[in-house]
């Protein structure tokens, strides 16, 4: 019997190679340009992620668990400039002194030695990784189970800890998923804290915060939930934060005794519902909070939210399953094939009847959704995201998806079958009136050049290709999430 060939659009190989550290911090011009950078984009673009994967060729078991590097991109004048750098944290600098890992990681890194080396020991380093923002007049590198660390916006040092004006105390969590309210000019947060307990069992408490321009908190408020809540990601409305606490359990004692790393215990719960939990912003107009429950699935990430007609509609990126930490496997070694793929799907809540449906809007794999930050909470159509170059099935980020809402219509750029997608960020083009009008950057990786390139697409027409490929000298490795900011902050190109 011939065994049939099935021919994959990427090379596992060359997509591994963008897992590795990159020790380096650069501060260039970009000159190598495919393509040319409209003259009328101007701003910076920040992306943040794990760039250091390894000390001493010992390497973390989990990208997650990998130190936060800064990269800035700044656009003025037709021209760009490069400049990356670590977030210095107090942990950082001192396991590069030493040379060795001081501290366990979240998603399995161990201290050498074991678990007589790790037993007890809960001190888990704040690795500052995930995202990237630039609000009321500072930078702040944001992971979502520790306090920010601010960043000198111009020459990207670290500066410390950021406690709000002491609003956050040593130890609050400030999520790396802050939402930016448009019509209220507001950036909202969260904090998630699990650890007391009542006579029903574990609880979690959530904490909001809102900012106004300058950077101020306005808004704080405590809430409690139920339970065990694996919380990365929020949506938003005029009136509400809506939170999906997932199926998942967590065993503390495999950490405890320094067996596993904490994201090891998480084990997914698929007899159970996953739950949605709806907070009212204005913790004054005495609403009370609102619990419903939708079928068991994972979700990481939200598209959108808004009120219509008298429901709240959600569009999520969820998974069948939660793609567990496997103890003492290489995450490199991942098998796409054994893994669900995330898919865009929308839930609609009518919190009279609090009866919730879903519906799968995109079966292709996707991921990291984004959409013109003026329609955060509001009604919108147009949706972006990372996607896969095959239809069904999982597989790595390799193309940017467009999805009209409202027509239901596709578009997608490709960057396959050697180069693999970040997260994309909106850029709205100055003056349009269009949802669409406007840009989308992403970093990928070429593993055949084994490079990494800035690319930027024009957000109305992804059909006509990239504008512009901004090509590094180097790799940059896979980042998790950006923002852009109007402002620059060098000297003029």
């Amino acid at each position: 019997m011939k065994t049939q060939t099935v021919t994959l659009p990427y090379n596992l190989a060359e997509w591994k190679q963008g897992y590795r550290s990159q020790k380096q911090e650069y501060d260039y011009q970009i000159t190598e340009i495919d393509g040319q950078i409209p003259p009328e984009l101007t701003g910076t673009l920040f992306r943040n992620g794990p760039g250091l994967l390894d000390i001493n060729d010992e390497s973390v078991r989990h990208p997650f668990d990998g130190d936060g590097m800064i990269c800035r991109i700044t656009f003025q004048n037709g021209k760009a400039h490069f400049r990356n750098r670590f977030v210095q944290t107090e942990a950082y600098r001192a396991e590069q002194s030493a040379g060795k890992f001081l501290y366990r990681g979240v998603f399995g890194t161990q201290k050498a030695g074991g678990w007589m080396s790790n037993i007890f020991d809960v001190n888990l380093k704040n690795i500052a990784n995930t995202q990237v923002v630039y609000w009321g007049g500072k930078l702040l590198a944001l992971w979502e189970a520790a306090e920010p660390h601010r960043l000198d916006p111009k020459t990207l040092d670290t500066l410390g800890i950021e406690y709000l004006n002491n609003t956050l105390k040593p130890g609050d969590p400030f999520a790396a998923h802050p939402l930016f309210d448009p019509k209220q000019e507001r950036m909202v947060n969260f904090g998630l804290k699990a650890g007391k307990f009542d006579r029903t069992g574990l609880l979690t408490g959530i904490t909001i915060y809102e900012l106004d321009r300058d950077g101020k908190v306005v808004e704080e408020h405590s809430h409690t939930i139920p339970g065990f809540a694996f919380i990365h990601d929020f949506a938003m409305t005029p009136n509400y934060c809506i939170f999906f606490q997932n199926p998942v359990g967590f065993n503390p004692f495999p950490f405890l005794f320094g067996l596993k790393g904490a994201g090891e215990c998480v084990k997914f719960q698929p007899e159970k519902p996953t739950k949605i939990i709806i907070i009212p912003r204005n913790p004054r107009n005495g609403e009370k909070i609102q619990t419903l429950e939708t079928k068991s699935g994972f979700v990481f990430h939200h598209a959108n939210a808004f009120e219509q007609d008298g429901k709240i509609s959600i569009d999520s990126i969820a998974y069948a399953t939660f793609p567990e930490v496997e103890p003492d496997k290489d995450f490199r070694d991942t098998n796409f094939n054994s893994l669900s793929p995330g898919q865009l799907w929308r839930f609609e809540m009518d919190l009279h009847t609090q009866q919730v449906t879903s519906n799968l809007i995109e079966p292709r794999c996707c991921e990291f959704p984004t959409i013109n930050p003026a329609n955060v909470g509001y009604p919108y159509r147009y949706v972006y995201m990372g996607a896969a170059q095959t239809l069904d099935g999982n597989a790595p980020l390799q193309s940017i998806l467009k999805l009209d809402r409202e027509t239901g219509t596709q578009q997608l750029w490709t960057a396959a079958p050697t180069g693999y997608v970040n997260e994309p960020v909106f850029v709205p083009r100055p003056g349009g009136t269009q949802e669409d009008d406007g840009w989308l950057i992403a970093m990928i990786y070429d593993g055949l050049k084994d490079r990494s390139a800035v690319v930027v697409l024009d957000a109305a027409d992804l059909t006509k290709g990239a504008v512009a490929t901004l090509w590094l000298t180097h790799h940059v490795p896979y980042g998790l999430h950006g923002s852009w900011a109007d402002d620059v902050f060098i000297d003029a190109l």
